[in-house]
């Protein structure tokens, strides 16, 4: 199985995230004509010019978030649903997922993928379809921001900084890799760059 591979190779190494690779199914999140390929490790199109991403990935950059129980998080390219689900059983019924995708398709696709699950009916998860740079003021800060899809001007937006608490982290794509931002303080924070990632690109409000 998919997930017993990136437990060997070391990709998965927290109990909690290992749990929520075994008990969210990455089949339930794509397209059925797909469904064969859900136990590949690699990134799956569900239409519109965006991808549920490669697990080893998602395995990755949610190692690097460390979603906690308890924990509000802004999703930010909810997509499939996939990593939103995962995101809500790790930070469980305490927990708070604000998921944001641009694409009003793939936000009903994300909630019909859900549903399976019940993260929507036990108000673990809403939906907003918007510009996710721009986050989601309304409900900020946040202890944990996931963003899934790379920035295209290289800059990490000064409204996720913004909103995320202090003490709390963001990982997102940028520059063919995952930044990994703790915030210090109001306007310090930390960096740790890793190389090596592809992402689809942010899509943003046209102007």
């Amino acid at each position: 199985m998919l997930t017993d591979q990136l437990i060997q190779n070391g990709y998965l190494k927290t109990l909690r995230i290992i749990d929520a690779f075994k008990k969210i199914k990455r089949k339930d999140f794509i397209p059925d004509a797909l469904k064969q390929e859900a136990e590949q490790n690699c990134p799956l199109s569900i239409g519109y010019g965006q991808t549920i991403s490669q697990p080893l990935t998602v395995a990755f950059m949610l190692e690097l978030l460390n979603p906690m129980p308890g924990d509000k998080i802004l999703d930010i390219g909810s997509g499939s649903g996939w990593a939103t689900a995962l995101l809500a059983h790790c930070v469980s019924q305490q927990g708070k997922i604000i998921a944001i995708e641009i694409i009003p398709e793939l936000i009903e696709f994300g909630k019909q993928n859900m549903a399976k699950y019940g993260f929507i009916k036990k108000s673990i998860v809403k939906f907003f379809c918007k510009d996710g740079s721009q986050g989601l003021a309304r409900y900020a800060p946040y202890d944990k921001i996931h963003v899934a899809a790379e920035v295209q001007n290289q800059k990490v937006p000064q409204a996720l900084k913004k909103q995320l608490a202090l003490g709390g982290r963001m990982v997102i794509p940028i520059k063919n890799g995952i930044l990994k931002i703790d915030k210090i303080s109001k306007n310090k924070f930390k960096q740790e760059f890793f190389p090596g990632f592809v992402f689809v690109p942010l899509v943003l409000v046209k102007k």
